[in-house]
C-alpha cells in the first residue's frame, strides 16, 4: 500500500485523515492543514495510507514537538492513528517503519501514551520495541525505542508534572490547532460550564514554546478547574455537563 506524504505542495489537494467523515469539523480541518504548513519547514512529516479513512501517522523533531518533553535528538511522534476496518493490515507498522526510516541517525523515537482515550495505547509500542522512559500522573507515559544504546532517555520537562494552572474560580482550556477537533469541542464545553454556572477561559496555544510550557505531558489540550488538572480529552457538550457535574457532586 503507498504511503502519500503531505507538502506544501500537495495539502490543499489531500485530506489529513482524522476529521475526514465529521462534516461538522471542517472548519477544523483547515484550520490544521494551515498548521502542518507552518511546521514543514521544522521537519515535521504527516504520512497517510492511500485509503479513504484514518490510517496516518504524525511526526517531528523533539526539539519542536507540542508536548514538553526534553528529548533532544529523537523525533517525536504526535499522533499514530489506524482506525476501524483499516486496523489488523499492517498499516500501524509500516507508517511507523517509515517514521524510524525518516528517524535514521538520530537518538531514536518517542511518543507519549496513556491508560486514557485520545491518547496512543503503548501495547502496540511495546510490541515494536518501545520501553517506558518517563512518567507523569495522573496517568502519562513517554515511551521510547533509542538507535542509540547510550543516548540520554526522553523525560517530561519538570514543569509539565505540576498538574496546575488557570484561574483558580473558573474553568481554564488551553488548546491548539495540531487537533482539528479541537475548536469546536472548546466552544462545546465552553457552553456546557456556563450553563452550570462557571465560567470558562479558553486559551489558544500559538507556539511549540507555549505547548511545551504546558502543566501538564499532553500539551495541546489541557483542561482545568479551579486550577486544578480536569482532563486531557475534548468531550462534547453533554459529557462535559455530565463531567461537570460529577465533579461539582
Amino acid at each position: 500500500m503507498e504511503i502519500i506524504t503531505l507538502s506544501k505542495e500537495n495539502i490543499e489537494q489531500e485530506h489529513i485523515c482524522c476529521a475526514i467523515s465529521d462534516k461538522k469539523n471542517q472548519g477544523g480541518v483547515e484550520l490544521k492543514k494551515s498548521w502542518l504548513t507552518k511546521r514543514f519547514d521544522e521537519g515535521l512529516q504527516f504520512k497517510k495510507m492511500d485509503i479513504h479513512g484514518k490510517v496516518f501517522i504524525e511526526y517531528i523533531p523533539a526539539e519542536y514537538a507540542w508536548r514538553p518533553v526534553r528529548a533532544d535528538g529523537y523525533m517525536f511522534i504526535h499522533c499514530l492513528w489506524v482506525s476501524g476496518q483499516h486496523q489488523k493490515h499492517g498499516y500501524a507498522k509500516q507508517l511507523l517503519a517509515a517514521c524510524e526510516k525518516d528517524s535514521k541517525g538520530m537518538n531514536g523515537v518517542c511518543i507519549i501514551t496513556s491508560t486514557k482515550p485520545f491518547l496512543t495505547d503503548k501495547k502496540f509500542f511495546l510490541k515494536q520495541g518501545f520501553e517506558i522512559s518517563d512518567t507523569a500522573a495522573p496517568y502519562f507515559e513517554l515511551l521510547v525505542k533509542k538507535f542509540k544504546k547510550n543516548a540520554p532517555d526522553p523525560k517530561f520537562i519538570d514543569t509539565a508534572k505540576g498538574l496546575k494552572d488557570g484561574d483558580k474560580k473558573s474553568i481554564t482550556m488551553y488548546y491548539s490547532d495540531q487537533c482539528p477537533f479541537l475548536n469546536l469541542y472548546v466552544k462545546e464545553m465552553s457552553a456546557a460550564a456556563q450553563e452550570l454556572g462557571i465560567a470558562a477561559i479558553t486559551k489558544k496555544l500559538e507556539t511549540a514554546k507555549d505547548a511545551q510550557s504546558m502543566s501538564t505531558p499532553y500539551g495541546t489540550f489541557n483542561v482545568f478547574y479551579k486550577g486544578e488538572f480536569l482532563t486531557h480529552m475534548p468531550y462534547s457538550r453533554k459529557g462535559f455537563t455530565k463531567l461537570l457535574k460529577e465533579k461539582l457532586g
